[in-house]
């Protein structure tokens, strides 16, 4: 009978086996019992079970950082590490028993394997992995196997964006959280996220919002894994590597299992694939997790319990000690350990560390946690500081600690300074939670409770500012739910789309733009709902602008008209330069009548807009039919869009005298029409051009320039046909160049003159760059002379002289023109 009443049990298999619902429905059914289990978050969580179910004054919680102790508990919720195993219990259990096995906290799981027992009762709760070791360490025990309630298959590789709802994520740096986490905000609404830094707090409050449904999707690292119960169709991989805190590795079979094993709980199957980078797993890895087969455990983690307490060598030689029995390993050296050699290290502490008690005390205070990390001396220096204020006072000063946990008391900063000043806080929480150690512990312990709220709250408000966005989830959601109903949508003034309540969007002219909240399925959805509302808008838009006034139109940059603002049609070339065609632009909203509305109307537009700016080219050309000798000249014009550069010599000057009552200039550098020149004609000259060359619109000067620097970034041809001379090293506008050529025309008609005063001030030119500007005119300066010894009197002023062509055209024999022919360019080097 007594091995009856302290029977122990080892109850093994795959993840949604209910091994945990198990254990804690018997310890409930004894009269007392401990449970121990493998993070704070799952003891916490098993603690509001167990009180929800006892009530708060009989359930006790016992972590490294946080203790909730009522005088009459009879059960408690652990961590592993803080199972009080000197306190007597029926029952007693340990959960993920096969992590006996990591190299860091195994010796700990090991130590309860090999030592807790309840007074009727021990249950340990594992993977089937253990059995073999299980059963050599502890033979009495019995084991049972239980199977999964559901199926678990392998789905294959799946794009982020195409991750089914209810899906988790599992990564496993942080880095890989965040990406991971806002790819998802911005292609499917938002995210929960779980890390093992979060508090139990924050980690409820993340979990709350995946199982309320706020959000679909879960990213989490590989604390997930560890029992955390939540409603997971799918676990798709990130990654197949980790860092273990001393190097990178691949993912063990059993890891990737438990982790896997977190999609489909209860009787609903689950899958796991994944996604991402990650490559697809291997067919015997497959195989390996479907069936939950994998190799049993070699070796179990190990480190001596009986430990040494009369001298700080003795303690460390106690502790490395090697294992008493095959199939047992020591492990990695903990953080305790590492501790405890640095501080023994120290001549002080070595001092101070004198006596059983006082060695006991030292390694008490080398057990308190490292959760900061922070990979230098901090963490020695303050257990070294705890243990000289317990040597020497007694106790830990309760200003030093209230310092402390005040300068944490932040709710500022980003989301890794929050989880950085959380890891503080369950530093300062360890210490306040004992009571042999600090003075009104309770008080300190509450104090430390609400700095952590405090830090919980806001890194939670951090994680759903960063990483959630609640209205484009609800609509993917609402989407995904009305497939094949037909949802409420509606249009506003401004064009801004509503879906459901939602802004899906926008319509700019007769297209619509989507927000980018969604990607595949999701988008196909809200353009399908999108539609319904532009059925009615877009036959409303046409109207509007059917009707609209030419002020509603305008130019935009690729040839485009622009109606408030929003391209609609373009510009392509017509049967001739100043006779443009307007093309819609493609929409699905518009059908063959509507677009042939719009493009009437605007094709009106264009058509009065060139006859308003280009009036004074139209009006000449309409005299072309009825005169003979001024037809050529004024096609030649109309093909030019009113200047065609080069001197008009072959034009009579009776012909000249006619086109000027046209108002067209038959000018020494070209044949233009002069009104063309002002900002407004010019612009829509400068668009034609580029339309009929094929080119994008080049960018023109400010109006009222009449002169610019050689050599812009125009294309060839395009200066002149605008109306700008090249002149050297500037260009010159062609109506300014044209009245100072007569004027200099006029003044050498005979002989050389005197140069005139302004001259460059009228082609904003400093002086030095006029005399070559002049030579492309047809010009050339003659210096001032200097008078000989002897005689007296002003010096010559600066002169002026014509530059002579050998053969000029008969008609124009009584005026001045520049060289022409294959050495033209010459005549503008300034030789003087």
């Amino acid at each position: 009978m007594e091995g009856l009443h302290r029977r122990v049990k080892a109850v093994l298999g795959p993840t949604n086996t209910g091994k945990t619902h198990l254990a804690i429905e018997r310890m409930l059914a004894h009269s007392s019992g401990i449970i121990g289990f493998p993070l704070r978050l799952l003891a916490r969580e098993n603690y509001d079970r167990m009180v929800a179910r006892k009530g708060a004054k009989n359930v006790a919680l016992i972590t490294g950082e946080e203790k909730i102790l009522p005088p009459g508990a009879r059960w408690y919720s652990c961590t592993v590490e803080a199972m009080p195993l000197d306190r007597p219990a029926e029952f007693v259990a340990v959960d993920e028993i096969q992590l006996c096995a990591d190299p860091d906290r195994g010796h700990v799981f090991t130590d309860r394997l090999l030592h807790a027992r309840g007074l009727v009762e021990t249950m340990f709760l594992g993977a089937e992995t253990i059995r073999p070791l299980l059963q050599r360490l502890v033979p009495d025990a019995i084991v049972e196997t239980r199977p999964r309630l559901s199926e678990l298959e392998y789905s294959g590789p799946v794009k982020l964006a195409r991750l089914p709802p209810r899906s988790a994520v599992v990564a496993f740096s942080a880095g890989e959280v965040y990406a991971i986490a806002e790819l998802i905000r911005r292609r499917r609404g938002g995210c929960a996220v779980v890390m093992g830094r979060l508090s139990p707090r924050t980690r409820n409050a993340q979990v709350a919002l995946y199982q309320e449904k706020e959000v679909d999707f879960l990213v989490a690292t590989d604390a997930v894994g560890m029992g955390l119960n939540m409603d997971v169709d799918h676990v798709a991989f990130a990654s197949l590597s980790k860092f273990d805190g001393h190097q990178v590795r691949g993912l063990a079979a059993p890891e990737l299992a438990q982790i896997a094993g977190r999609a489909g709980r209860g009787m609903r199957d689950g899958s796991f694939g994944t996604t991402g980078d990650c490559p697809p797993l291997g067919l015997d890895l497959v195989q390996a997790v479907e069936a939950h087969s994998f190799e049993p455990l070699s070796y179990l983690c190990w480190r001596n319990s009986e430990l040494d307490f009369s001298h700080v060598d003795a303690l460390l030689a106690t502790l490395n000690a090697a294992p008493p029995r095959p199939g047992l390993v020591r492990g990695n050296d903990a953080s305790d350990f590492e501790t405890l050699s640095a501080l023994a290290r120290d001549p002080d502490t070595r001092q101070l560390a004198r006596g059983r008690p006082r060695v006991r005390l030292l390694w008490e205070a080398c057990q308190i946690p490292d959760f900061r990390k922070l990979a230098d001396e901090t963490h020695n220096r303050l257990c070294a500081r705890v243990f000289s204020h317990l040597a020497r006072e007694g106790g830990v000063p309760t200003d030093w600690i209230a310092g402390q946990i005040s300068a944490l008391s932040r709710g500022d900063g980003d989301i890794d300074t929050l989880m950085q000043r959380l890891a503080g806080v369950r530093v300062w929480s360890y210490i306040a939670a004992r009571a042999d150690w600090v003075a009104d512990a309770p008080h300190w312990q509450g104090r430390a409770r609400e700095v952590e709220d405090l830090l919980s709250d806001a890194l939670h408000e951090r994680l759903i500012a960063r990483f959630v966005d609640r209205r484009a989830a609800h609509l993917i959601r609402r989407l995904e739910a009305a497939e094949g109903e037909e949802l409420l949508s509606a249009v506003t003034r401004r064009g801004e789309v509503a879906v459901e309540g939602h802004h899906v969007g926008h319509i700019g002219g007769f297209r619509f733009v989507p927000d980018p909240i969604a990607e595949g399925e999701q988008k196909r959805l809200v353009l399908r709902a999108a539609r319904r509302a532009l059925r009615q808008e877009v036959p409303r838009r046409v109207a509007a602008l059917e009707a609209a006034p030419g002020s509603s139109f305008d130019f935009a940059p690729e040839q485009r008209i622009a109606w408030q603002g929003a391209p609609v049609a373009r510009l392509r070339p017509g049967p001739a330069a100043i006779r443009p065609l307007v093309e819609v632009l493609e929409s699905e909203f518009l059908d063959g009548p509507m677009r042939e509305r719009v493009r009437v109307r605007l094709q009106l537009w264009a058509d009065e807009l060139i006859r308003r700016d280009l009036r004074p080219l139209l009006q000449a050309a309409e005299h072309a039919d009825h005169a003979a000798d001024l037809r050529g000249p004024l096609h030649r014009l109309v093909e030019h869009l009113g200047v065609v550069p080069g001197p008009a010599d072959m034009i009579t000057a009776t012909a000249r005298a006619r086109l000027k009552l046209l108002g067209v200039r038959a000018g020494r550098y070209a044949l233009f029409v002069p009104d063309l020149l002002k900002p407004r004609a010019m612009a829509l000259r400068a668009r034609l051009w580029a339309l009929r060359h094929g080119l994008a619109v080049p960018d023109l000067p400010s109006p009222g320039l009449v002169s610019l620097p050689a050599g812009p970034d125009w294309p060839p041809g395009f200066a002149a046909d605008l109306g700008w001379l090249e002149a050297g090293p500037v260009l010159l506008r062609l109506d300014v160049a044209e009245r100072a050529g007569a004027e200099l025309a006029w003044l050498t008609r005979r002989t050389p003159a005197a140069l005139p005063a302004g001259l460059a001030s009228r082609f904003s030119l400093a002086e030095e760059k006029l005399p070559p500007v002049l030579r492309c005119l047809g010009f050339r300066v003659l210096p001032a002379g200097t008078p000989d010894p002897g005689q007296f009197g002003p010096p010559s002023p600066v002169m002026i002289a014509s530059i002579r062509r050998r053969h000029a055209a008969p008609t124009d024999r009584r005026v001045s023109r520049p060289y022409e022919g294959p050495f033209a360019a010459l005549g503008c080097l300034d030789l003087s």
